[in-house]
């Protein structure tokens, strides 16, 4: 915890925590293949301190904090997780660093001056998260976005010392891998802008949709649709599911060995993207206009999935039309070229 401590070459991470539940280190603790500390140690990152992970608190954290404001120990990557805590009207004093007497935004904004990569760990310090719905009396807001708004702690002009803005690993919580493979990125040099979408977060996971990889997906093909959480049918119709719109690889990476949120019969509710916590709906409700479910598939013009979606059921097996309203799979698909007795 000082420059005693810090082994030279080392990619130094300094974790702070703020308004949120902790769950995105929960998250990540669980990482398997490798484990978190195995991940760390094969990116050469030394961390500073973490509040799960390092024994050192109260004074000895701040002495640490207060040596990288004042440029005697590096910063390599700062990492926040939970939304920054700006009130009330916005002094930042519903959450102050203990023994500090100031606020933890004020530390954070010191700290990523600092920093050459600056990282939000979750949705909620990318965006706000759970900790801004409501009437957000807290006045939280993420490092860089305040919802969809730009600005934030940071403003949206803020640059890293490598010249990179925030880089936002969204999720609610996120996957142990979106982050692991970002801070792999970062220690080998090797993240730049072209590596982030147009929210900033990692192209490493945004590039694929939820939708991809999803073991519904024959039955999202012929529209055959789920009517309750424990049917086996696709839930975009009725059951609130963004699969189709929302950036992520869940059914490609698997959770915790094996498993997604639609695997365990609940509808995708899109947590990497901003104001996800403000559907205007239930989770588990399609909005819909004329029986047209507002939030269509990514990149798809209204016309043609109406047009694409009436040729679907039109063509749809009984097979899944049975299977989609069932708990379990009932009727098994048939090969036509057995001749039956």
């Amino acid at each position: 915890m000082s420059d005693r401590s810090h082994r030279p070459g080392k990619i130094r991470l300094f974790w702070m925590q703020s308004g949120g539940c902790g769950g995105c280190t929960l998250s990540l603790i669980g990482a398997e293949g490798p484990d978190l500390l195995t991940a760390f140690e094969a990116a050469d990152i030394e961390v500073a301190w973490h509040p799960s992970l390092s024994e050192a608190s109260g004074a000895a954290v701040v002495d640490v904090m207060e040596r990288i404001c004042n440029d005697e120990e590096p910063l390599d990557i700062l990492c926040l997780e939970g939304s920054v805590m700006r009130g009330p009207n916005g002094t930042g004093k519903f959450h102050l660093m203990a023994g500090t007497g100031k606020p933890v935004m004020e530390w954070l904004e010191r700290l990523a001056r600092k920093a050459r990569y600056v990282v939000a760990v979750g949705s909620c310090a990318a965006f706000g998260g759970i900790t801004a719905a409501g009437d957000n009396i807290a006045e939280a807001c993420g490092l860089a976005y305040d919802g969809r708004r730009p600005g934030g702690l940071l403003g949206p002009g803020f640059r890293s010392g490598a010249g990179l803005p925030v880089i936002n690993v969204a999720g609610c919580p996120i996957h142990p891998g979106w982050l692991t493979e970002t801070l792999h990125q970062i220690a080998s040099g090797r993240f730049e802008k072209s590596d982030m979408d147009e929210w900033e977060r990692p192209l490493s996971y945004t590039m694929h949709l939820v939708h991809h990889g999803c073991a519904r997906n024959e039955f999202y093909e012929f529209k055959a649709s789920a009517e309750r959480l424990c049917d086996m049918g696709c839930m975009m119709e009725n059951l609130g599911c963004k699969g189709t719109q929302a950036r992520a690889d869940c059914n490609i990476r698997s959770w915790n060995g094996s498993g997604s949120c639609l695997d365990g019969n609940y509808p995708c509710i899109n947590c990497t993207a901003p104001g996800f916590e403000e559907p205007g709906h239930t989770f588990t409700q399609t909005p819909k206009i004329a029986g047209i479910p507002v939030g269509l598939p990514t990149d798809m013009p209204k016309a043609w999935f109406v047009a694409l979606a009436s040729l679907s059921k039109a063509a749809t097996p009984p097979r899944l039309k049975d299977n989609a309203v069932s708990a379990k799979l009932t009727t098994a698909p048939v090969d036509k070229q057995k001749k039956l007795p």
